[in-house]
């Protein structure tokens, strides 16, 4: 039998490729985990890791507090979203393979099947016990791509003669984000329920149930879902028991949440002034200009292009001392190295090459869309285009947003695993606008935007001038240093969500038709070239809902 022939092997991938391979995934994906024979060896969240391509190969060097490895890659392949190494070790001649997964849970297809069959059969025992008047039907968890239906949730009716609920529920198993993200595939299943039970049956609404303590954040959207367009009920299930609770949502939900103060970009400028002065004279010349400065905290300052970070100031601790010095680092993400005087090209190289490569018109021509430092970031790329210019929405909607107050990267922390709001505007009426930014498709674009909304509504309302109320009292957004010298209207937000039109997922309008007419939203869709330019196509709002 002839051997195979050569063309059906997997091309050999440079070192230069090897390290793009590996860059590209870990920006796309910072809280990954590398895994060897399913265990975790490194949260990338916490480790940190610098790549070498000299002498024709390409070592990894990872360290943490509690590991340190270095491995010879000598090829990459994407299987499943998952990013497969094949490595040596120094001194050895057999390969291994260690793994980069987006997601903690490895468990085998098999295993996870079977986890979701035996809740099915839990989820039947339960429904019947707390519904007796309500017969259950046809659960299922198969995976529906049409309809985004995913083999996670498992959903099904409970029916009495033409009255029906649509039921989706979740297991203790699942995934956080999953679990997050149950309300939006809810309201789908409520949708298609009724869009397919063609008249019938009457779906008056939807039963959601997730696990014991893990409402929290579903609670917190369901009390901003329009009443009028279904009932909403929500369940916490504790699967050993197999007890069904309800939970209330009240205006707020459970929210905890809090703002921390506006920092002051001009004064850290003067401190940071030195330090500054080092980091733009190893930035090419003609692109100086484009370096935006980020005041992550009073002692951090942060440079980026286009939204990608590429170096940064600390201020700590010098030696021994309790004297303050000012540390440099350059380097994306955990691959990241203090900047010192024989490392300085270092720096200069990568600057050159970030100018060079993240231009959506290098030298006037065709930008490479493959390229790694071109498609990384992309959220932050149209975020720090739109901060840096509102006004280009404003062409296509009503009132303004006013460009002389605008913040990124807002920290309101919460119960979600998502803590930065976007941008945060106010229109030229002085309401607060909620700029919600997808450069890709996301199924829960319309709710990650609701997330945000809220909490800026929950400060929003938190006054200090309890005698003159909040009409005239100063909000917590004026009295933590934002939007100074303004006096915000009492009324709600406006909630702006902002995608590529062919990147805005067919499910979205339908999970906005279901909010809350509290929920003043406008749907905004960008041109597909709008790293070069950016300009709105169409826009779809609240007030134009039939």
């Amino acid at each position: 039998m002839p051997p195979p022939r050569a063309a059906t092997a997997e091309p050999e991938q440079s070192p230069q490729q090897i390290a793009a391979a590996l860059e590209t995934f870990l920006a796309e994906q910072p809280a990954s985990v590398l895994l060897e024979d399913g265990k975790v060896l490194f949260d990338m969240r916490f480790a940190k890791y610098s790549l070498a391509t000299e002498h024709g190969r390409c070592t990894l060097h990872l360290w943490s507090d509690e590991s340190n490895i270095v491995r010879r890659i000598t090829a990459t392949t994407m299987r499943a979203g998952v990013l497969r190494l094949t490595t040596q070790r120094f001194g050895q001649t057999k390969p291994q393979t260690l793994e980069l997964s987006p997601d903690k849970d490895r468990r085998t297809p098999s295993t996870r099947e079977a986890t979701r069959v035996r809740y099915l059969r839990v989820l039947d025992r339960v429904l019947q016990r707390s519904f007796p008047d309500w017969h259950p039907e046809a659960f299922r968890t198969a995976m529906d791509l049409e309809k985004s239906f995913g083999p996670a949730y498992a959903r099904g009716s409970l029916v009495q003669g033409q009255k029906a609920w649509a039921v989706i529920a979740v297991n203790q198993e699942e995934s956080a984000t999953t679990i997050d993200g149950i309300l939006t595939l809810g309201i789908l299943w409520l949708h298609h329920c009724r869009e397919s039970g063609s008249g019938r049956r009457f779906y008056q609404g939807l039963k959601i149930i997730v696990p014991q303590g893990a409402a929290t954040l579903t609670l917190s959207r369901l009390a901003w879902l329009n009443p009028s367009a279904a009932q909403w009920e929500l369940y916490e299930l504790n699967q050993s028991s197999e007890e069904l609770e309800l939970r209330e949502a009240a205006d707020q939900g459970n929210l905890t949440t809090r703002l921390l103060h506006a920092p002051n970009l001009q004064s850290a400028q003067l401190r940071f002034a030195e330090s500054t002065a080092r980091v733009l004279a190893l930035v090419p010349d003609a692109a100086r200009d484009l370096v935006e400065q980020k005041l992550r905290n009073p002692s951090e300052l942060s440079f980026h292009l286009h939204g990608l970070e590429f170096a940064r100031i600390r201020t700590g601790f010098s030696g021994n001392s309790f004297n303050h010095a000012q540390q440099i680092s350059f380097g994306a993400g955990a691959n990241e190295t203090p900047l010192t005087e024989d490392n300085a090209a270092d720096l200069r190289n990568l600057t050159a090459r970030l100018f060079e490569r993240r231009t959506a018109t290098p030298n006037g021509g065709k930008p490479d869309k493959r390229d790694p430092l071109y498609r990384m970031q992309p959220e932050r790329w149209l975020e720090s285009t739109l901060r840096r210019n509102l006004d280009l929405l404003n062409g296509a909607i009503t009132p303004y947003l006013d460009p002389a107050h605008v913040y990124s990267q807002v920290p309101a922390f919460a119960a979600s695993d998502r803590g930065m709001l976007d941008l945060l505007a106010v229109t030229a009426d002085n309401r607060l606008a909620v700029l919600e930014l997808k450069a890709d498709e996301d199924l829960h674009l319309a709710l990650q935007g609701l997330d945000y909304w809220i909490r800026v509504r929950w400060h929003h309302l938190q006054t200090a001038d309890s005698a003159t109320g909040p009409t005239f009292g100063l909000g917590e957004f004026q009295r933590h240093g934002y939007f100074t010298g303004l006096r915000l209207s009492p009324d709600a937000p406006r909630l702006y969500l902002v995608a590529p039109a062919l990147r805005i997922h067919p499910a979205t309008e339908t999970i906005l038709r279901y909010l809350s007419p509290r929920v003043e939203w406008t749907l905004l869709a960008l041109d597909e070239r709008w790293r070069k330019q950016v300009k709105v196509v169409w826009r779809k709002q609240s007030s134009e809902r039939t």
